[in-house]
């Protein structure tokens, strides 16, 4: 997660958009934030972007990235 909040908005945009390069950025970004702070919901979320959710869960995250400049439900 820090090092994705490093990177440039352009960088974490773009790492977002691509299909195949998005659901390896949420299940890194995501499974290390649950190993960090834990949580249900985490928890959850990380199950599903790991089953195949993490596309869907990638397009969410670049619109929320455009717009708020974090990972949704982070």
């Amino acid at each position: 997660m820090t090092w994705f909040n490093k990177q440039s908005r352009l960088v974490q945009l773009l790492l977002l958009l691509i299909p195949g390069v998005n659901w390896i950025v949420e299940l890194v970004v995501r499974w290390s934030t649950w190993l960090k702070k834990g949580g249900l919901i985490r928890l959850i979320i990380c199950i599903i972007v790991t089953i195949g959710g993490g596309l869907v869960f990638g397009w969410i995250d670049f619109v929320w990235v455009l717009l708020f400049k974090k990972l949704f439900l982070q």
